[in-house]
């Protein structure tokens, strides 16, 4: 299983796979047309009052991946769809935020690779 994440901004890897925007709304600067992204799975991404509640501040981050744990708990269907194409091959998970360290793509890497053991 091979799973990696990056800003959608960052241009596109032949070692990428299935490119997978795991992010509630589509970021901004990016053409639909023109985005290289496979899938977004807006569904698996963070509800909007946790999106705002966190606002990307680090000192909220422990608080925020713990619910966020929880949410993805609750939301079978689209962490289902993640690891079926996990399964078939690479996936990159593609987020917008400016934090590389802070994002629901971390959390979501570390739910999915901890869960499938």
């Amino acid at each position: 299983m091979k799973i990696k994440i990056k800003r959608v901004y960052e241009s596109p890897e032949r070692d990428d796979g299935c490119r997978i925007l795991v992010d509630r709304l589509w970021p901004r600067g990016v053409k639909k047309e023109s985005a290289v992204i496979d899938i977004w799975l807006k569904e698996i991404a963070p509800s909007t009052s946790l999106r705002r509640e966190f606002g990307h501040d680090p000192a909220r981050w422990n608080g925020f991946k713990e619910k966020y744990i929880r949410e993805l708990h609750g939301n079978n269907e689209p962490v289902s769809i993640l690891k079926e194409k996990m399964k078939r091959g690479p996936v990159t998970l593609l987020y917008a935020a400016k934090d590389e360290k802070h994002n629901q793509a971390q959390v979501l890497l570390q739910y999915v690779t901890h869960r499938q053991k």
